[in-house]
């Protein structure tokens, strides 16, 4: 095979390394295939990554900015927003509305009960609590908030129970120890208003 006049300007080249070249491409396309992972002509081909064989990698710790938002997350953080606010009965209710959407999150559950004690439903506290315990034991965040439960009561026996079976657990934790020193104090110093 001799040359061949590919262009207009009286230009020779030759055909030969122009057919290795598309034979070499085709070549490759029959051995890389397609990749396509619909039916339809309109797919366009999804390109695999080549992995080399070593050990696995670990996945990737995620950015606060790569967090995604769930909206079943909602009544949850509204709920401790609330909280924080002093909101508690508008609290109480975005902590019902999280235990019922995942009725299985201790959280939602310790926040109802925190929720219930600070609008004096001692009743409903006690249930919530229990539920908490049921899905996680007796933790020592709830035993805190059980003897801050009967403290707001004024039953400072067993809230005394409570913070100290806490306090074995996490001796070295402020809120815990804040807590028995405010019983301490309240249960020395009664003050009542003067008389009139």
């Amino acid at each position: 095979m001799g040359t061949t006049d590919l262009s207009s300007r009286g230009r020779v080249y030759s055909v030969r390394p122009l057919l290795a070249i598309f034979a070499f491409g085709g070549l490759l396309f029959i051995i890389t295939g397609c990749n396509t992972t619909c039916s339809t002509p309109d797919c366009a081909p999804v390109a695999v990554p080549v992995v080399a064989d070593g050990p696995p990698t670990t996945g990737k710790v995620q950015d606060p900015d790569d967090v995604k938002y769930y909206r079943s997350d909602e009544p949850l953080r509204m709920g401790i927003e609330h909280f924080n606010r002093g909101n508690f009965g508008i609290a109480e209710r975005y902590f019902r509305d999280a235990t019922e959407k995942a009725p299985k999150d201790p959280t939602a559950w310790i926040g109802l009960a925190a929720s219930y004690d600070r609008v004096a439903r001692f009743d409903l506290a006690d249930r919530a609590y229990a539920y908490a315990i049921r899905l996680v034991g007796e933790t020592t965040e709830i035993l805190n908030n059980q003897g801050y439960s009967y403290m707001l009561r004024g039953d400072l026996v067993n809230a005394r129970k409570k913070f100290l079976k806490a306090y074995e657990r996490e001796p070295g934790n402020p809120t815990i120890a804040n807590n028995l020193q405010l019983l301490n104090s309240s249960s020395r110093f009664i003050q009542r208003a003067p008389a009139q």
